[in-house]
């Protein structure tokens, strides 16, 4: 950083891989930090042994985080950073909103969209808390990376960009590097739409189908992110960013994603059910897939390859399947 900030006091709402990451950013610089999760003993062994080995083994967390299942002391907090899987965000936001304060900075770190309906985490926010201000943190991120100290850039988002602003120097570290905007449906756009294209790229992998391949699904997969995003009103300049261009890059090109992990053991043919029944940690794709499909179908939009993902997840087709009518379908533009 530039210049010192003043010491704040930020609170976590969960603490996956991710949510530690975040914790540890911003004790780093020299913030306090309430990490909460709802398991007790979870956070008496952080507490305990400096470390969530359950999410993010060998990262020694800084002294100033400090875990808890407690309901956290938000009348106390400067800034709140929800990193709760978006499924599960409206009904935890709920239970604190009675706690939260007019006005406090609250930053969504989620990506997905809510199945039951088809709200972004944003628009889940402003139902939940509408006091609050929100803000949308999203782009190529790795916890790990984060963790280590190496370079990352992201997207900080608000409904007010000179909000954003004044918040964007409390969350930038020595290497962590956010940059601003007033879009937040675009940040969430392509977040959302992300990883379920990384499950995609994963499937094709997986199938051993080779980098042109690869690389030609990313690129029609960024086409369905667009088109998208323009129906909802996200502008161009965001998703050619790094909350979606360049979230997607990462999230469809690295096993570090679990989404595209999690494809990559569905083309070799591993079932859905015991991929996720190995994992200690969400899969956002397979979440938002059906909540991403029914919303293009809302808005009309065409989004063959992320439809192709949802029926491989329903089980309605095989990935080589998938990838044989996505090959067949009729040629067109590549503009339309």
């Amino acid at each position: 950083m530039s210049e010192k900030t003043t010491e704040i006091h930020a609170i976590v709402l969960g603490a996956g891989s991710w949510g530690t990451a975040l914790a540890q950013l911003l004790a780093a610089n020299g913030h306090r930090v309430t990490l909460w999760m709802r398991d007790a003993e979870q956070a008496a062994a952080i507490n305990a042994d400096r470390e969530n080995a359950r999410y993010l083994p060998h990262a020694i967390l800084h002294r100033r985080v400090t875990a808890t299942a407690e309901r956290p002391d938000f009348a106390n907090a400067n800034l709140c950073l929800s990193v709760i899987p978006a499924q599960h965000t409206r009904a935890q936001l709920e239970i604190f909103a009675p706690d939260i304060p007019d006005g406090l900075p609250v930053v969504l770190c989620s990506k997905g969209i809510e199945i039951s309906t088809l709200d972004f985490m944003n628009e889940v926010l402003a139902e939940t808390m509408p006091g609050a201000a929100r803000f949308v943190l999203s782009g190529p991120s790795f916890a790990r990376d984060v963790v280590k100290g190496l370079p990352t850039a992201v997207t900080l988002a608000g409904d007010n960009l000179e909000a954003a602003k004044r918040l964007a120097p409390l969350i930038q570290g020595a290497t962590f590097r956010p940059y601003t905007t007033e879009d937040m449906i675009g940040a969430e756009v392509g977040g959302a739409v992300k990883n379920v294209l990384a499950i995609a790229c994963g499937m094709l992998l997986g199938m051993g189908l080779g980098q042109s391949a690869h690389a030609a699904l990313i690129a029609r997969g960024f086409a369905e992110m667009n088109r998208l995003g323009a129906a909802l009103g996200a502008r161009a300049e965001t998703l050619s960013g790094l909350c979606g261009l360049g979230d997607l890059v990462l999230t469809c090109s690295s096993t570090q994603s679990r989404n595209m992990s999690c494809g990559m053991r569905l083309g070799e043919g591993e079932s859905l059910e015991a991929i996720l029944a190995s994992r200690n940690s969400v899969t956002e794709g397979v979440a938002t897939a059906p909540a991403l499909v029914r919303l293009a179908e809302k808005t009309g939009v065409d989004m063959p390859i992320c439809v192709a993902v949802n029926r491989v997840l329903d089980g309605d087709i095989t990935p080589a399947g998938a990838m044989a009518e996505l090959l067949a379908r009729p040629l067109k533009s590549e503009a339309a």
